[in-house]
Formats: structure tokens, C-alpha cells, sequence
């Protein structure tokens, strides 16, 4: 179980803000095209990251000098996570509902249990067993 520390008030504000941006991004949508609207959300991810630079240079240089497998691992990541399927998510939310298509889209724990298990040797346990289950019952009901 998760303490109430800095993690879970930042866990917090994460759902927060990643719950009001697809209402965001429903709407910008509704106004254009998936790709059109998948350049227009990474402009706003590279401004983000210009401002951070800017702000603190030392990031930019942290990152220049990371080990090779941890730059591979960290571009696939955003290639997949930020292009790969973001145009998945855009399909969804410009022809679905928000309330449906966010929670199934939001499924993605249950991936990356089954892979933290497969690929990081990460123990099972009761606790997560339910939450599965629950995130499969959820993805069933909204089906």
C-alpha cells in the first residue's frame, strides 16, 4: 500500500492533470485531424522541454552524457509512448466518448505488470491480482 508521502500527492496531481487532458484534446480534436493534432500536442511537449533546458541547462547536459542503453531505452519509450500510441489514443477519442475510451485506454497497468513480471522479475502478489482483476472487469463494463 502507498503512504501518504510526496509520491502519492504527486501521483495525485498526475491523475489530476492526465484526467482533465483528454477533455482538452477531445475538443481540439473535434477541430482537426489526428496527425494534425498529434504535431500540434508535441509542440507543446518541445516547448515544455525548451523551458526546461532553458531553466536548467544542467538536464540537457545530464542527458547528453547518459549512458547509451538508458538514451535507446528512453527514445523508444517516448516513440512509443508519445507518437506509436498517442495516434492510437487520437483514433479512439475523435470516434468514442471520453468516459469510455480514457479508462480503457487507461488499462495500461495491466501491461506493465504482466511486463515488470516477464522482463523485470517483479513478484505477484495478492494486491496486484485484484487490481488486474478489477482493471479487467472495468475494461469489460465499459466495453
Amino acid at each position: 500500500m502507498m503512504k501518504m508521502t510526496n509520491t502519492f500527492y504527486w501521483a495525485v496531481l498526475t491523475a489530476c492533470i492526465w484526467g482533465l487532458v483528454p477533455v482538452l484534446e477531445k475538443l481540439g480534436l473535434s477541430r482537426i485531424d489526428t496527425f494534425s493534432g498529434l504535431l500540434l500536442r508535441s509542440s507543446g511537449v518541445l516547448l515544455g522541454a525548451i523551458v526546461l533546458v532553458t531553466v536548467k541547462s544542467e538536464y540537457l547536459i545530464k542527458a547528453v552524457k547518459a549512458d547509451w542503453m538508458a538514451i535507446f531505452f528512453l527514445l523508444v519509450s517516448g516513440l512509443l509512448a508519445s507518437f506509436v500510441g498517442q495516434i492510437c489514443f487520437y483514433r479512439a477519442l475523435r470516434s468514442g466518448e471520453v468516459s469510455k475510451v480514457v479508462p480503457i485506454a487507461g488499462a495500461y497497468p495491466l501491461v506493465s505488470f504482466l511486463t515488470g513480471i516477464i522482463f523485470l522479475s517483479e513478484a505477484i502478489t495478492l494486491t496486484k491480482l485484484v487490481g488486474v482483476l478489477l482493471i479487467l472487469a472495468g475494461i469489460l463494463l465499459l466495453r
